[in-house]
């Protein structure tokens, strides 16, 4: 079929010409564009991100409306691959079949859909309650998901949460490769351990051909060279770092406005104005105001 989404098409084009692809979460546009000029290979629409962005915790309190509106702005102020999150698929698998439609036109370029009952808790928390579905109604929403997009180059990531639930390798191999049967074009392998090990181990014993994507937020020292030696592995996700990057920025310059009582210290460690003007476009509004306002 023709492709009809130029970013689906770059990260399909990205996974097979670079061996690995570093992908940063963003939560807004302007986010979205900082990720950007840093140099990443594509962004991750998270709803982790976006959920602290609204003041709200991870356990499927943002809509679909919500997220969707969040990702098409992203995908509209950025020229790299958009993957959205999209924990469970926001419903069973005829929802998918709508859900994947509606993100591919927001122009997404991959959709990244886990095997939790709804509604989800995010998967760090200590304690939390991470409940997987069977694996065949797993299966149909994959298949679903795979029915409803228009573009082949639009990649459809099967999100295992074996390893996060504590039901062990063999289980997160076995349901792994099951979504690749259902038409999945990448597996994302999570863990919530301090170390890699379980990464790793999963990784060595991966033998379907389908790539595999990584999320290291609780095991720093899985760096991207180690990811390149292991082979297998064709997407690292940072999913968080903006949002969390954000706070302790904002909280430090709010506590030292209030010690100081005054905002001139804050101001040397803060983005000046002109760096806000030029992240928001305003000298090409300069440019229509000279061009069209008469």
């Amino acid at each position: 079929m023709t492709s009809t989404s130029p970013n689906s098409v770059n990260l399909r084009k990205r996974l097979t010409a670079k061996p690995l692809l570093q992908i940063m979460a963003v939560h807004s546009p302007l986010s979205a564009r900082l990720a950007e000029e840093a140099g990443f290979d594509g962004l991750w629409a998270s709803g982790f991100e976006l959920s602290a962005l609204f003041g709200l915790p991870d356990v499927s309190l943002v809509s679909m409306s919500e997220h969707l509106d969040m990702t098409r702005r992203i995908c509209a102020v950025s020229s790299l691959p958009v993957i959205a999150d999209i924990d469970t698929g926001f419903g069973n698998a005829v929802n998918v079949l709508h859900t994947i439609a509606e993100y591919e036109r927001a122009g997404a370029a991959a959709v990244v859909i886990e095997d939790k009952t709804f509604p989800k808790v995010t998967s760090l928390v200590d304690g939390g309650r991470q409940e997987l579905v069977r694996v065949e109604e797993f299966q149909g929403k994959v298949e679903a998901a795979v029915a409803a997009r228009v573009d082949h180059d639009f990649l459809i990531v099967a999100r295992t949460e074996a390893l996060i639930a504590g039901a062990g390798e063999e289980e997160a191999l076995r349901r792994a490769e099951a979504y690749v049967n259902a038409g999945a074009d990448l597996i994302l392998i999570h863990s919530k351990q301090s170390n890699p090990d379980e990464i790793v181990s999963f990784t060595r014993s991966w033998d379907v051909a389908a790539p595999l994507a990584v999320v290291p937020t609780t095991y720093s020292e899985f760096t991207p060279g180690l990811a390149e030696t292991l082979g297998k592995i064709g997407l690292y996700i940072y999913g968080n770092h903006a949002i969390r990057a954000s706070v302790s920025c904002m909280q430090k310059t709010f506590a030292r406005i209030i010690a100081d009582n005054h905002m001139m210290s804050a101001q040397q460690s803060i983005a000046s104005l002109d760096e806000l003007f030029r992240l928001q476009g305003m000298a090409q509004v300069k440019t229509n105001e000279a061009r069209f306002l008469r």
